[in-house]
């Protein structure tokens, strides 16, 4: 009985010894991982840009998931600034919803990239030197959307060209890290950003139309990281 505990007892002390350490100021952390933006659209009716004509209907994005990069430092022991990047995210833009007579403006109007860099405060609230360390953060977001076509299907009912307006907002998220040892961990972590443009395209016979669009979407992030 006195060996089956002096075993667990030790093994108990191995398993707890790694994860000794809390994050301390001066620590470098960087993460990579993957990372989907989630847009929660929403959107104005498609307008005439010329006399502000709505043509109802409105925007649609669709998902995507890309490689994401997350670099820390720890100012103090519980406080880190923090950024995020990732590479280039591609998204599918649509119409929807427009009334009958207009319904042939539905479906796909092209593809955009953007870059969503975004730096933000984090705060570990707990004192702790567990495993498990969760964190808030709040920061700014500037995203750049770039690279804008619109497909083929949009080009043969008369649009032509299409443009964002990049932007800048506020972003909020939730996070936690497990240590698996005193300089490797698991990283998880929820954003919400609040990213609102202006989208322009042309269609023949009309003119420049736009629509305003609050993407506001939720970024979802999983990872490994390290602490140098």
């Amino acid at each position: 009985m006195r060996k089956t505990l002096f075993t667990a007892s030790v093994l108990a002390l191995a398993v707890a010894a790694p994860f000794a350490q809390a994050h301390q100021a001066g620590d470098i952390l960087v993460r990579a991982g993957a990372i989907t933006v989630d847009p929660r659209e929403d959107s104005s009716g498609v307008k005439v840009d010329a006399n502000g004509a709505n043509l109802g209907g409105g925007a649609t994005l669709d998902s995507d998931t890309q490689l994401g990069l997350n670099f820390a430092y720890m100012v103090t022991d519980k406080i880190g600034i923090e950024l995020l990047a990732a590479t280039p995210f591609s998204h599918s833009v649509g119409i929807k919803g427009s009334p009958a007579g207009l319904d042939v403006l539905n479906g796909n109007l092209g593809d955009i990239k953007h870059l969503p860099p975004t730096l933000s405060v984090v705060y570990y609230p707990l004192d702790s030197k567990s495993a498990f360390k969760p964190y808030l953060g709040a920061g700014i977001n500037y995203t750049w959307f770039f690279d804008e076509s619109t497909s083929s299907s949009a080009e043969a009912k008369g649009f032509d060209g299409l443009s964002l307006d990049n932007s800048w907002g506020l972003a909020f998220q939730v996070g936690a890290d497990y240590m698996l040892t005193d300089k490797l961990m698991i990283n998880a972590q929820v954003r919400y950003i609040d990213i609102d443009t202006t989208a322009y395209t042309n269609l023949d016979g009309v003119g420049r139309l736009k629509v305003d669009v609050d993407v506001d979407p939720m970024v979802y992030m999983v990872g490994l990281g390290y602490k140098f």
